[in-house]
């Protein structure tokens, strides 16, 4: 895709979101219809053509026919709870919305999209003569199904091959959906299941796609791939990153429900449909690497009700705090990080001093030197007063840093050089990896990536040299214990959540940066939420494969509970940004995952799922069903501790750990205060056997000084004799005043 196609495809986004989000407002016209989600809650019917008639009934006292309420809807939910989409005016959406038995009536938004090495990284490799931790005990994922709620599959990825692969499991009750360019043929014993959904979306927006579950976009094949792609030897993005690409559980099955589409997004009322029809079908995960729904809140709590995972991508908006999306307390939610792998490229001054930049650069050039400008900071109106053309340009603007983050300035610069006919760029930035970007952005011309204090010794080059030369080498691969890894990524999202400050946001970090997987018939690097997001699905899968019965409160807190907060060597992992700094439970939650120690966590925090329907009712369901006293989400038994308002009253919150490890089992507290709190654990010592295989413990937070302040973090980890250390990590802020805007 061109840079300027990429431009006219942003700015047809930006104008559709607009007027989304101006119908949302109600600035349309009174009769214009729009794509409404009607939310009825749990389903009213045993039998799916109940449900549907009982909406068509409902559609019709409003619209005043049977027949145009069956044209009207576009989708019915009838699995997992009851609801439907439709095309209705402002008005009509308003009377259903005075029923009594709709919980609520909102119209459907378009939201964006959010990839060999990771996988050894996260020691799931296949290095020994036998696997051994979880992707033997999970057994590779076998019998697991996952779905992938995204934009579609490409079936004819040497990732899907079914080759070994036994019956498709008797469970499945999913359908191969065909199309354009897809037949009953493309699904396989890999593939098990494939629907996509149009409804409600502008043909005009998607009549360059394929109407059918391929994928045309590479985003969903990317994921899918990542998550349980087959094992590929030999994969590459042009000879770089090459090994075997593979899936996090090589041998689990795939569903693929594509509700994206390149140009139109993905439409809340087809991402519900999509969840809906996947707890209809049968499968146990779900992954979606997608951006912030509007409504993902009712079909994702049925789906865990029914005992599947669901895996969201956590949002590609840090670092700035307060952007983490899909941020529900039954779902886990997952940030990106970096892996042990960079592409230094060697830029050599004409001087002969050497400096090291990054790069994607596989495509031979002469070899030779070539001139070198100073473009400043490669505006337009910077490179008009320079004679670029031909030349290597260096972008080097210190003064804008704070301004104008690299993954927003670098594409505007590039074009830039290009429009002017620069041969290539060196761009300085502060760091952040956007590596990514190169192959979309650069379109054949040399782009090479440097820190400001590298771009610093190149301006001085420049500026005391009557005739600068540069020559940039092809990119080599270097992987290993001399990368500090892993980082988290300045893309990802961060906490705290504004919907629920009640939780600790995201859950874990995973692999998302530069991950190498399918796209088509090749393989290709991606960075983003969405990237690590299938990581977690895969190891979940591996999870759920060693423990059928652990339910899907459970395998979120394996994971939490288990990951680590330093790196190899022993450091606190960092997270990308200006400045870079220590990571706290805002950027990674519980931490950085670690498969092999999930499988085995010693103790969980398990959660019914009426319980979260409890809390779900107190928040956004309707007020007279609310049964509990306090409906504060941190007393929920999640695998952390978010309390954001603790005044001078102490304040007690209470746990329940069950025992998965060794049937006789002493656990000792090890606390660590949030500063500023003085934190108690009663009782300190859990002590487990055959009859007592659960505790409940309180802790107490008192602040040690009154003060308007702002987060703190601590952690509460159980230890027996040293093979488990169950880990939460814990978010306190003190306050005086309610409602106390942190704004100075």
């Amino acid at each position: 895709m061109g840079y300027q196609h990429l431009l006219f495809s942003m700015l047809l986004l930006l104008i559709l979101s607009s007027f989304i989000q101006m119908a949302a407002l109600g600035h349309t016209p009174s009769s214009t219809k729009l794509l409404y989600i009607v939310y009825m809650g749990e389903r009213q019917h045993e039998d799916p053509d109940l449900v549907i008639a009982s909406h068509h009934h409902m559609l019709s006292s409003v619209l005043g026919s049977k027949e145009e309420a069956v044209s009207s809807i576009v989708y019915s939910y009838k699995h997992g709870f009851s609801g439907f989409a439709a095309m209705l005016t402002e008005s009509q959406a308003d009377k259903i919305a005075e029923m009594p038995e709709v919980i609520s009536v909102n119209p459907s938004r378009s939201v964006p999209l959010l990839t060999t090495r990771s996988w050894d990284y996260l020691d799931l490799g296949f290095e020994q003569p036998q696997p051994t931790g979880l992707l033997a005990r999970g057994n590779f994922g076998d019998g697991i199904i996952i779905g992938v709620v995204d934009t579609g599959i490409w079936p004819e990825s040497r990732s899907f091959d079914d080759h070994g692969y036994g019956p498709v499991p008797s469970r499945w009750k999913g359908t191969c959906e065909v199309g354009q360019n897809f037949t009953v043929n493309h699904c396989n014993r890999k593939i098990i299941g494939a629907r996509w959904y149009a409804g409600g979306v502008d043909p005009s927006l998607i009549e360059g796609d394929y109407q059918s579950p391929r994928d045309s976009e590479g985003h969903g094949t990317h994921t899918a791939s990542t998550a349980a792609g087959s094992l590929v030897s030999d994969a590459s993005f042009h000879g770089l990153g090459a090994g075997t690409a593979r899936g996090g559980a090589p041998r689990a099955r795939l569903a693929i429900y594509k509700v994206c589409w390149a140009e139109a997004g993905c439409r809340d009322a087809a991402v519900l449909k999509a969840i809906d029809d996947a707890i209809h079908d049968g499968v146990d995960i779900l992954s979606l690497s997608l951006g912030r729904l509007l409504h993902p809140i009712f079909p994702s709590i049925h789906a865990v009700a029914k005992g599947i995972t669901v895996i969201f991508s956590g949002g590609n908006d840090g670092p700035v705090t307060q952007t983490i999306a899909n941020d529900l307390p039954w779902a886990i939610t997952v940030a990106a990080s970096t892996i042990d792998r960079s592409f230094p490229t060697l830029l050599t001054l004409g001087d002969n001093r050497t400096v090291v930049g990054q790069s994607i650069l596989y495509e031979s050039t002469d070899g030779g030197f070539e001139e070198l400008a100073d473009g400043g900071s490669c505006s337009r109106d910077d490179l008009n007063s320079s004679d670029v053309v031909g030349k290597i340009v260096l972008c080097y603007q210190l003064a804008i840093a704070s301004s104008s983050p690299p993954k927003r300035h670098f594409p505007r610069a590039a074009y830039n050089v290009q429009e002017a006919g620069g041969k290539g760029i060196i761009f300085a930035q502060y760091s952040a990896n956007i590596l990514d970007f190169i192959d979309v952005i650069c379109n054949g011309t040399v782009c090479v990536f440097v820190d400001y204090e590298i771009g610093k010794q190149i301006t001085d080059y420049v500026t005391n040299t009557r005739s600068p030369l540069v020559k940039v080498s092809l990119t080599q691969d270097m992987v290993g214990s001399g990368v500090m890894s892993p980082r988290v990524a300045a893309f990802s999202s961060r906490g705290p959540s504004i919907l629920f400050p009640d939780l600790v946001k995201p859950d874990i970090t995973a692999p998302g940066v530069l991950i190498l997987a399918a796209v088509k018939d090749s393989y290709k690097f991606e960075s983003g939420t969405s990237m690590s997001c299938p990581h977690v699905s895969g190891v979940a899968a591996l999870l759920k494969a060693a423990h059928p019965q652990w339910s899907p409160a459970a395998i979120k807190s394996a994971l939490v509970t288990t990951a680590h907060t330093a790196n190899a060597y022993g450091f606190p992992i960092e997270a990308e940004g200006v400045p870079r700094k220590h990571a706290d439970p805002f950027d990674f939650g519980g931490g950085h995952i670690d498969p092999n120690k999930a499988v085995d966590p010693g103790l969980i925090y398990d959660v019914d799922p009426e319980d979260y329907l409890k809390f779900f009712n107190c928040t956004y369901g309707p007020s007279t069903t609310c049964d509990l006293v306090d409906s504060r989400l941190y007393h929920l038994n999640l695998p952390s501790i978010s309390i954001p308002d603790l005044k001078k009253t102490p304040l007690t919150v209470r746990r329940t750990v069950t025992n998965v490890g060794d049937t006789d089992s002493i656990y000792r507290a090890m606390g660590e205060s949030p500063p500023g709190v003085n934190m108690v654990v009663e009782p300190s010592l859990l002590q487990f056997n055959a009859s007592t295989t659960t505790h409940t413990f309180a802790v107490t937070f008192t602040p040690l000084q009154m003060v308007q302040g702002d987060f703190n973090f601590g952690s509460l980890t159980w230890i027996d004799d040293g093979k488990h250390a169950v880990r939460i990590p814990i978010a306190v802020r003190v306050i005086i005043h309610d409602s106390f805007s942190d704004t100075s």
